[in-house]
């Protein structure tokens, strides 16, 4: 039985931390700052599932160049070979990015190994430039050397809901970002780097 089905074992809320209208905001800024630095190019905004779709939604409704949306959905394993733990990321579809300006959105960036692996690639790949979007920067959690071109917030907290982030039943359509009061189930404790 999911979460959604039984209220009693639904993560309760405990509280939020960035509300709606900070969101949206912020979001403006971001949106004027990307328009500005973007000013007569055409840019390819990729955003990152599952987590990403409502930031980017928003986002590009306010950017004011011409772009296109893109998405991608990284499948991400830890494995050991030879006694070495490593990191693999695939992801797909495939962008054409060959001499375009890339723009990744991601909602929340923690270990950055996933950003640090797209940005990476599409630079491989020709792209004219590559940076980053993250609403929520946890900084402290970096697995790797990178820092957001544009974010929203700093966050310091374990695990939040809210906005498109959340367990696959729980908390993807709040409009706001909130802590759990207590974590309930183990779907509700994973984070996607």
């Amino acid at each position: 039985m999911g979460l959604t089905n039984n209220p009693l074992s639904q993560p309760k809320i405990k509280k939020t931390i960035f509300t709606a209208e900070q969101i949206q905001k912020r979001v403006a800024e971001l949106a004027r700052q990307i328009s500005g630095d973007y000013a007569d190019k055409q840019l390819i905004v990729v955003c990152v599932l599952e987590n990403g779709f409502m930031f980017m939604a928003d986002l590009v409704r306010q950017i004011d160049v011409p772009h296109i949306c893109q998405f991608v959905r990284p499948d991400v394993r830890d494995i050991v070979q030879s006694g070495t733990q490593t990191t693999e990321i695939f992801f797909g579809p495939e962008s054409k990015v060959d001499g375009r300006h890339v723009l990744i959105v991601e909602a929340l960036v923690q270990s950055g190994v996933t950003s640090d692996f797209l940005a990476r690639n599409f630079a491989s790949r020709g792209a004219a430039s590559v940076k980053l979007a993250a609403l929520l920067d946890k900084h402290s959690e970096r697995r790797v050397s990178l820092q957001p071109d544009y974010f929203g917030f700093l966050l310091n907290e374990n695990y939040v809901v809210g906005y498109g982030l959340g367990a696959p039943d729980f908390g993807r359509n709040l409009p706001y970002v909130a802590v759990l009061d207590k974590l309930g189930s183990p779907d509700i404790n994973h984070q996607q780097p």
